[in-house]
């Protein structure tokens, strides 16, 4: 950028994608990294942490940056792959500094940051922050209260020292667009406190969703740290198979608590899969599938494929059963394909068009046994049925894959070697 250009908010650069000069997608950007100096002087900007398609978070120096515009980020010459890791003298622009309370200089009045601009220095490839938004009083940057204006770096004072009780509101605002597996994997680069701080902020679904797709250690570690009233709501709102993953992890009487603080319900489906081995079909199973009467339509079934918050795994398939229709519903009847759907009249009934000639798993069925089954018929989900012939629930193929990977494969880069260009 050159002298004169407009400043750039951080908070409008994270997510967007970072490209070389042949056009090609390197990864997006998670965030930035400044260092403090002394004497007053505005923080210097390092560079970028850019997660890559693989998932590692890498180190763009912002010396490599030769454009910031229209939503997008370029950079020249060859990317470092190695993973980034913080110094001690380093600081995270959008994971520490959104929501830190400072203080005026000229009035002593505190100060919410929600925003911070950066600027590249005239004449020079060097970057600095230039300026801060910042709210009056204690509100965030949901709060509507308080007076917002712009500031100059030297107008502020608290950085220096540790944040206590920082607030999250800015840096959710900032995770509104990224769907839930990169903001877990945002959450699991965050400091503990920093990590407990932005989950308090989360609404109970949204928590739910990013809990769903954390390492165990990251999602023991902040259910612990939630009142447990709310802790229960966040496990309700939960899919039941990765409440009972989760759950599972739990000494018994913490379990047992937060079971019993559940509504009766939802406790009573992440009991009956806690009852089954973990690496069986019951034990891998969600026990929400869609799931139709005999008498309903094609416009029924399509109806309830297009909710928004089914998976594509199981909104690839309905499953007819007898009354009743929440599980263990009635007797088994078959399955019907999405593409089945989509061939017949709206006013076909389901009954005339399921598909009976598979055979439904058992819950004690193998992992092993799971797997071959989804493969050998191509499916993305199978029923499990009872001795009785009553459905249980389904398994989809995303639950087996969490299963078949290594136990640390969300924090985990499937790269092969690494581009290694010399240090930072």
């Amino acid at each position: 950028m050159a002298a004169g250009t407009p400043r750039v908010f951080v908070s409008h650069l994270s997510g967007v994608p970072v490209f070389d000069p042949n056009g090609d997608q390197v990864g997006r950007v998670r965030d930035l990294v400044a260092m403090l100096r002394v004497g007053g002087k505005p923080p210097r900007l390092l560079g970028m942490v850019v997660e890559v398609v693989s998932r590692r978070r890498i180190f763009l120096p912002m010396t490599r940056v030769t454009g910031v515009e229209s939503g997008q980020v370029i950079t020249t010459g060859v990317v470092n792959m190695r993973r980034f890791e913080q110094r001690p003298t380093e600081r995270l622009v959008l994971g520490e500094f959104l929501d830190r309370r400072v203080r005026l200089v000229e009035t002593d009045e505190e100060v919410t940051v929600l925003d911070v601009a950066i600027q590249q220095l005239p004449a020079r490839r060097d970057w600095e922050i230039d300026k801060f938004f910042v709210r009056k009083g204690r509100g965030g940057a949901l709060r509507r209260k308080g007076e917002t204006l712009t500031v100059e770096w030297s107008a502020v004072s608290g950085f220096s020292l540790e944040e206590h009780g920082q607030g999250a509101e800015s840096l959710v605002a900032t995770f509104e667009r990224l769907r839930p597996t990169d903001v877990a994997n945002a959450l699991h680069h965050l400091t503990p406190k920093r990590r407990a701080e932005v989950a308090a902020a989360l609404d109970d679904d949204r928590l739910a969703d990013v809990l769903e797709e954390l390492p165990g250690d990251d999602q023991v570690e902040i259910l612990g740290k939630l009142e447990e009233d709310r802790a229960a709501d966040v496990l309700e709102a939960m899919d039941p198979d990765d409440a009972a993953d989760l759950l599972s992890e739990l000494p018994e009487a913490d379990k047992e608590r937060l079971l019993a603080l559940m509504r009766p319900d939802d406790a009573a489906d992440v009991r009956r899969l806690l009852s089954y081995e973990e690496r069986t079909a019951g034990g891998l199973m969600t026990t929400e599938p869609i799931i139709l009467r005999p008498d309903a339509t094609v416009a029924d079934a399509l109806a309830r494929v297009r909710q928004q918050d089914l998976s594509p795994a199981l909104a690839a398939q309905v499953y007819v059963c007898r009354s009743p229709d929440e599980t263990p519903t009635g007797r088994y009847l078959g399955t019907v394909h999405f593409q089945r759907l989509l061939r017949d009249p709206p006013y076909t009934l389901v009954s005339s068009i399921v598909d009976s000639d598979l055979v439904p798993l058992s819950p004690e069925t193998p992992l092993t046994a799971v797997t071959s089954y989804l493969a050998a018929y191509n499916m993305v989900s199978v029923p499990v049925v009872d001795e009785s012939g009553s459905l249980l629930g389904a398994v989809t193929v995303d639950d087996v894959l969490d299963h078949l990977l290594p136990e640390d494969w969300r924090e985990t880069d499937f790269l092969g070697e690494e581009e290694i260009t010399g240090g930072r």
